[in-house]
């Protein structure tokens, strides 16, 4: 697993449950730059744990190299919006992980599922399914090409686009929006600050999926403005890589009502004429 700078490993513990099964502890902060807006915990605070945990769980309980390269196909997550409160002290979440399915290839790669659920002292605040795969560096080379190199793909970055209003999209400070103007209604292009401390701490061969659910995450409560939303639900697919050196397209669809007041919207991710991602965000209006 990489190295966090201290501010960002949530991780701090595991232990086995079952043979299928971990528990493992993820210490949400009183205090963040980034996941922490007007007293309240951003839904995606849970996948970032999950993305942690994860890492982890492939190379202690499943035997994965480090050198492996994890990638998601699929992640489905809610979030109680009851529990998206900061309280007086660090939070600590268990992460209760069951791998459904671990599929060795022939080459080296391994494709997993995988079903979460998390509490939060002893209460249930969250579920998530995921689906991924892990490649050796032989596989993932051949897979990206000419981008396989981070350094040199980090290093060919679009140019740094404005970004839109930060109360637009449930932020505070412009520098964590995602978001830039572009023509169209509810259109936007994903904007790409590769000096961003949280979302960019290392050098990536390609956009991380974290950076592409911000985006949705934004794009939803852009779609939803001037109504004030926070997005508690998530089902995301990841049809392909999103490249650095090239522009991306988001749009959001009319919203659907759901149960219990919710709202949901799809938020399609294009890059020229390829969808590299999609996402159904469900969001929960605050007043």
């Amino acid at each position: 697993m990489r190295k966090y700078v201290q501010e960002e490993a949530l991780v701090t513990d595991w232990r086995p449950v079952s043979e299928t099964t971990q528990a493992v502890t993820a210490r949400w902060p009183r205090n963040h730059s980034f996941y922490i807006e007007d007293g309240r915990y951003s839904s995606l605070l849970l996948t970032e744990s999950l993305r942690q945990a994860l890492a982890l769980l492939t190379h202690t309980v499943h035997d994965i190299p480090l050198t492996h390269r994890l990638g998601w196909e699929r992640i489905r997550s809610t979030v109680d919006p009851g529990a998206l409160s900061t309280g007086p002290g660090r939070a600590e979440v268990e992460l209760l992980v069951t791998h459904t399915q671990v599929r060795r290839r022939r080459m080296g790669s391994v494709q997993l599922s995988s079903d979460v659920r998390a509490t939060l002292a002893g209460r249930p605040i969250g579920t998530a399914s995921l689906q991924y795969s892990t490649h050796p560096p032989a596989i993932y080379n051949r897979l990206r090409g000419s981008y396989a190199d981070a350094a040199s793909a980090f290093a060919r970055a679009f140019p740094l686009t404005p970004a839109v209003p930060a109360a637009q999209v449930g932020r505070s400070d412009a520098g964590n929006v995602v978001l830039s103007p572009a023509p169209g209604t509810h259109t936007w292009q994903l904007r790409v600050d590769t000096s961003h401390r949280v979302l960019f701490d290392h050098p990536h061969d390609h956009i991380p999926g974290m950076v592409l659910l911000e985006a949705a995450a934004q794009a939803a409560q852009a779609a939803a403005a001037p109504r004030a939303v926070a997005p508690v639900a998530f089902d995301t697919t990841f049809h392909r890589y999103v490249e650095f050196d090239r522009p991306c397209l988001l749009s959001a669809a009319p919203f659907v009502q759901e149960d219990g007041g919710l709202m949901s919207t799809t938020v399609d991710a294009r890059q020229g004429e390829l969808a590299v991602f999609s996402s159904r965000v469900t969001v929960q209006p605050l007043r």
